[in-house]
């Protein structure tokens, strides 16, 4: 199977004559979060019935609030699911990502649910007797299905052909297929005019049924949640159902379509234009001539998107419980932007806390994300770890075995460059890799720690100007790689370091002309009068107090330290952005900004581009940090 081409309606710009169609903004889309305000009332007019003790309480508008947030339930589970790539890789449709672009786009994707709140809200008050529906009918049931079987669905289908014309797609309906990638929220994704006549399609059968006397408050839940459930369904972008199915019950394809039947409307958008029922694009002679035998292939999970092995892995690990909230496929309006404690995080700790207790228990490395550069595929995996443990003696070995097992794992796919993030290259846990490379030599997959770039950035960001540097996780291997670099440029650098023998052993490296420019230290107060800080280990508020104001803080520890001093400045982590033809990246990593990659992830990046065939594993080769450091440069990759 050839991997299908999307359309490029997502590079089209918003000209001002679409935008002008009438009815094509929302009314409320610049009250940006504020919109959230318009069910105050329901919640307003509730407690005030229950607090006043009326006779009868105006429990339709707690409906419409708990349907409303059951809506949005919906379209989060389907997202986190379809977005759990370790479980569903193998099923995508369309093998790309989605971008930041499409992610903004879609932000106002719950516009519709809001106003089929405010319409629900009218039709109780223009007809009371909604607000006494019993809590079942049979009848009910039957002929909602009846009516949206014989009404609804032939009206969404010549509706959606009709917005397929030329003169109604440039104006409105283009605006939905500005995501040819789609994803649950993506279903939600259109203009105020569709979503009106969304509503009357989608009520016509609730309408309908209530008038014939038959209306019940099941049916009204019932046909709500699972008229979004085959809408986040279609739009999911992987194939959840299998095609034996259809083989066992041929006549169901006629009247169930499936997420690959409706990618590719939205790939080859003159066909498949039904609603939940193939039935009518078959009478329209509109059925995709493709739709069931790819449908058959990638639910056997058969094709090639499944099977395509990375060009290079970043292999991470979990900060802490509350960062594990900050993967993809958790909140995407939360992991396309950068970590950030939020007050909404605490409530969902708890629940974190047993995931991680079982992750410690039984799992393995997982797929977290991907994205593609230059035609090669980038993947981030997950080491089940969370930061603390790897300061725990005895989880060293099993940790060891993960890291160990990708490596071999992505050995076996063919993977060319494997990068080791953070702690899973700790010296103390595996002398940066060195552990891995000693008992496979015959590794074909590259190992690299990626540190001589994060020196490199480090050193970069430090003005020509600058003579005297204080420098604390002076004797790690990045303050050594530091700190050596600086002496070849006559910097004087005050090494804070309780170990002479490790001082010591650092400054016969360096040439001897350059030995005295190392000076060892072993109280902060030797840094009272240097403005320059370059930070490797944890340093207390307590202890900045040393820096004279004006100090500038670069830093090479995770966490960062706390941005106590008003008079100076902090820098961030050591960091690039990844160049500009970067496709199919939406999320953020940790706290970096959008598109911006920890600078050990960006020196396997380069390792990959430059074809460099040996391992970088073990102390970092000083003479080769300004040879990488312009090979990132000539990449395309940025400093930040």
């Amino acid at each position: 199977m050839e991997e299908r081409k999307t359309g490029r309606l997502d590079e089209e710009p918003y000209s001002p004559g679409k935008l002008s169609a009438p009815f094509f903004s929302w009314p409320w889309e610049n009250l940006g979060s504020f919109k959230y305000l318009l069910y105050g009332p329901f919640a307003a007019k509730f407690i005030y019935s229950v607090l006043c003790e009326e006779a009868q309480n105006e429990n339709w508008c707690l409906h419409i609030l708990i349907l409303s947030a059951l809506r949005c339930l919906i379209h989060q589970l389907w997202f986190s699911y379809t977005n759990m790539l370790f479980l569903t890789r193998s099923y995508r449709i369309l093998p790309q990502g989605v971008d930041f672009k499409q992610i903004d786009r879609e932000s106002g994707w719950d516009n519709f649910i809001i106003l089929q709140a405010l319409i629900g809200a009218m039709a109780y008050l223009s007809f009371p007797f909604l607000a006494s529906l019993p809590l079942w009918d049979t009848r009910g049931v039957i002929w909602c299905l009846i009516i949206h079987a014989g009404l609804s669905e032939p009206l969404y289908y010549w509706t959606h052909r009709l917005m397929h014309t030329p003169q109604l797609f440039t104006r409105y309906h283009f605006f939905h297929h500005t995501s040819s990638v789609t994803q649950s929220f993506t279903a939600g994704h259109s203009t105020f005019m569709e979503d009106l006549m969304l509503c009357t399609i989608a009520g016509a059968p609730l309408v309908g049924t209530c008038l014939m006397g038959f209306g019940s408050l099941s049916m009204m839940y019932g046909y709500i949640l699972f008229f979004d459930f085959m809408r986040c369904l279609g739009h999911c972008n992987v194939e959840v159902i299998p095609s034996a199915l259809f083989q066992t019950f041929p006549f169901l394809r006629y009247l169930l379509y499936t997420p690959t039947y409706h990618s590719l409307h939205h790939t080859s958008m003159a066909t498949n234009f039904c609603l939940f029922m193939p039935l009518y694009d078959a009478l329209g002679n509109t059925t995709n001539s493709q739709s069931w035998d790819l449908h058959k292939q990638i639910s056997s999970g058969a094709g090639v998107n499944g099977k395509r092995a990375p060009d290079f892995v970043f292999l991470a690990h979990v900060v802490d419980v509350t960062a594990a909230l900050h993967v993809p496929f958790v909140l995407r309006s939360f992991s396309s932007q950068p970590f950030k404690t939020r007050l909404f995080l605490f409530p969902l700790w708890p629940l974190t806390f047993v995931v991680m207790l079982l992750m410690w228990a039984k799992s393995k490395t997982f797929l977290i994300s991907f994205y593609n550069l230059g035609g090669r595929l980038h993947q981030t995996w997950a080491v089940p770890r969370f930061g603390f443990q790897y300061f725990l003696p005895f989880a060293a070995e099993g940790i060891n075995n993960h890291i160990e097992e990708a490596i071999l794992r992505a050995d076996r796919l063919g993977v060319k460059v494997i990068s080791l993030a953070a702690l899973n290259k700790n010296e103390a846990l595996n002398g940066g890799g060195m552990l891995f490379v000693n008992k496979h030599p015959n590794l074909r997959v590259r190992v690299v720690h990626g540190n001589t770039l994060t020196a490199a950035v480090i050193l970069n960001e430090i003005p020509r100007e600058v003579k005297e540097v204080f420098l604390t996780g002076a004797t790690s291997k990045l303050g050594r790689a530091i700190a050596l670099y600086l002496s070849r440029r006559r910097v004087r650098v005050l090494m804070l370091t309780q170990s002479s023998e490790r001082f010591k052993s650092i400054q016969k490296e360096a040439p001897a002309d350059c030995q005295n420019y190392l000076v060892q230290v072993t109280k902060y107060q030797a840094a009272q009068n240097c403005k320059t800080w370059i930070v490797g280990k944890w340093t207390t508020p307590r202890e900045q107090r040393w820096a004279p104001a004006g100090t500038h803080f670069h830093q090479f520890v995770v966490p960062n330290i706390i941005a106590f001093r008003r008079d100076c400045t902090y820098g961030k982590l050591a960091a690039m952005k990844l160049p500009k033809d970067v496709q199919g990246l939406g999320s953020c990593e940790y706290t970096m900004d959008r598109g911006v990659v920890h600078a050990c992830h960006a020196g396997g990046v380069v390792h990959l581009l430059e074809g460099w065939t040996h391992h970088e594993v073990g102390a970092i080769a000083v003479d080769r940090i300004d040879l990488v450091w312009h090979a990132a440069l000539k990449q395309g990759l940025t400093p930040v």
